[in-house]
């Protein structure tokens, strides 16, 4: 099976330590970080993915939002770059061991972060970082 993933959440899946939204975002989200963690295909599709599926009938819920989008389309530049290919629209891939420690790395060093800029978990993801990803899931 394939991991329907916008791009941003490739980024938030590398700090990971099963917080999120709510009981039902988090689990889904562990499900899925397991399921990359064992080497499933990863998809990267535009607007709402596999992870976003529990919040979208909630009426907080920012999976649509265009400042998401613009975050997933500098995820995209930046992981790309760093993984050395191309993260657009339909690319396909998977999230080995030397792609998971490249994109860390870059992380920590805050250079594929310009997509989370403003986002609530940044606090929480740089303290993993830092922490050198103790507890992360992924």
């Amino acid at each position: 099976m394939t991991i329907r993933l916008r791009a941003h959440h490739l980024l938030c899946l590398l700090s990971y330590v099963g917080k999120g939204y709510s009981p039902a975002f988090t689990d889904n989200m562990t499900l899925i970080a397991g399921r990359i963690s064992a080497g499933e295909t990863i998809e990267i599709v535009e607007g709402p993915d596999d992870i976003c599926a529990p919040r979208l009938t909630q009426e907080d819920a920012h999976c649509h939002d265009e400042s998401i989008r613009l975050r997933d389309i500098q995820a995209a530049t930046d992981a790309g770059r760093v993984l050395q290919i191309s993260l657009h629209t339909g690319a396909m891939f998977s999230l080995d061991q030397d792609r998971l420690r490249r994109l860390r790395a870059a992380f920590a060093q805050n250079l594929v972060r310009s997509a989370c800029a403003g986002c609530q978990w940044g606090t929480l993801c740089s303290d993993i970082a830092a922490n050198e990803y103790t507890g992360a899931i992924a």
